[in-house]
């Protein structure tokens, strides 16, 4: 392993939201684990200090770090070790302990995440960051640019409140001359399981529709996909399972991959 933790990465990756509760953390997942069924290795660096929860999604919340004289070793969530994790959550006694800490102190550990971490060989890098636009976001962005960095994905959801904070992300990114890879509208619709099981595709807006595209289309972002509401979905986060290996007939599973492939695409031009 390298003694620089990201010398190996070919592409490091950003996720960002204006606004908790849009499923910031839940995109990042099933973006990772999309990108292992598309044959990448993969890496998701937790920044989110106060709320870590993809330890919780990818059922490896009770792992214990090690260090090899190259750094941390990140943890894998999988026995052939294609999805690396590195996160605050691993870190805490206590699960549910709360992270009380001043500026410089949550600047410091993002900076050991960036810099101590020996990830190895991997093909993408995907950065869960807080919401919002705050000291942390700045000290991710410095740390990680001495490096490379492709760029943002910014997730929304629907409605006018989520999108309009979303365009005070897009200002940020351009105030940091930060890419943005593009926008995903998450919880676009709503998946009923019960409707029929032959048309588990009909869609329920509960949150109106079409924010995301709008707002890619004002900003001249591109616009990678929507993501619906599905309960399937929900479930299997809950319990750490891989919903794309569960539910591979799903319309969510449809819209997951393609948002991937656009991403890569993206990626590797």
């Amino acid at each position: 392993i390298s003694i620089n933790g990201l010398a190996e990465v070919k592409h490091v990756v950003l996720v960002l939201s204006g606004k908790g509760g849009v499923g910031k953390s839940t995109i990042t997942t099933e973006l990772a684990l999309a990108l292992i069924h598309a044959g990448k290795k993969v890496g998701i660096l937790d920044v989110d200090l106060c709320g870590p929860s993809i330890p919780r999604m990818l059922c490896v919340k009770k792992t214990e770090v090690h260090q090899c004289d190259a750094g941390w070793v990140p943890v894998y969530a999988d026995p052939k070790q294609q999805l690396a994790i590195m996160s605050i959550g691993f870190l805490l006694e206590d699960s549910n302990e709360a992270v009380i800490w001043r500026g410089p102190k949550k600047t410091a550990l993002i900076g050991q995440f960036v810099s101590d971490v020996a990830w190895g060989e991997l093909d993408v890098l995907l950065v869960d960051t807080p919401p919002g636009t705050s000291d942390e976001h700045l000290s991710v962005l410095e740390n990680l640019r001495k490096h490379r960095v492709d760029g943002a994905v910014l997730v929304t959801t629907p409605q006018a409140v989520s999108t309009g904070d979303v365009r005070r992300e897009i200002t940020f990114c351009k105030k940091t001359a930060l890419k943005i890879l593009g926008i995903v509208e998450n919880m676009s619709g709503f998946v009923c399981p019960h409707c029929s099981v032959s048309i588990e595709h009909i869609h329920f807006n509960i949150f109106s529709k079409g924010g995301g595209e709008e707002l890619a289309k004002l900003t001249g972002s591109v616009f990678l996909g929507s993501v619906p509401l599905d309960p399937h979905l929900t479930a299997t986060l809950e319990e750490g399972q891989d919903f794309l290996q569960a539910f591979p007939e799903s319309s969510t599973y449809t819209a997951i991959s393609q948002i991937v492939n656009t991403l890569l695409s993206s990626l590797d031009a």
